[in-house]
């Protein structure tokens, strides 16, 4: 009797062509990347224009600029920037000098009034984004894509951003990060 004729090898191959089905439709997770998301970074559709309107009140009291960032909960890229822009080398930096507003473009099919109004083409792709300054003049939207493709950039393109962007203080240079 050869090994493969045995009934016990039957087992071990139909358990193996299980797990090896289980690995094969598993999701990919770049651990690189970060742990896993647990929350939805964009809130419901709705909320989107009451979100940008107390945005620009307290921009307005606190003298900081609005970062408007389209996106999907389905968007791999968004996730990527979600992480990076929270991770310790940016969180103080954008806390500082941001007051974020997620906007939800659902599949690229609701909020895209607010896109249009803020000059940015969701067609190019998201995340996507736009700076108002703290009276919500547009300074800034993303025209070409930039960061559509989060998953393959580093974490140091979103500190460049922030510190572009950022408000102008008194004593401040565009290298310091900590003003």
């Amino acid at each position: 009797m050869t090994s493969l004729s045995h009934p016990f090898s039957s087992f071990v191959r139909a358990l193996l062509v299980v797990v090896v089905a289980l690995i094969a439709v598993a999701p990919v997770r770049n651990f690189a990347q970060g742990p896993a998301q647990t929350h939805e970074i964009y809130p419901a559709p709705e909320r989107a224009k009451a979100d940008v309107a107390a945005a620009l009140k307290l921009a307005a009291q606190t003298h900081k600029r609005i970062l408007l960032d389209f996106g999907g909960n389905w968007c791999g890229d968004c996730k990527v920037l979600d992480l990076y822009m929270h991770d310790p080398a940016n969180r103080d930096l954008l806390e500082k000098n941001f007051v974020l507003v997620d906007i939800n473009i659902g599949h690229m099919d609701v909020n895209n009034d607010i896109a249009e109004r803020y000059q940015v083409p969701l067609e190019k792709g998201v995340p996507a984004m736009a700076v108002l300054d703290e009276h919500g003049k547009l300074l800034y939207s993303q025209r070409t894509g930039e960061f559509e493709a989060m998953r393959r950039m580093e974490i140091s393109s979103v500190t460049e951003f922030l510190l572009k962007w950022r408000p102008e203080r008194a004593g401040c240079s565009t290298v310091m990060v900590n003003c």
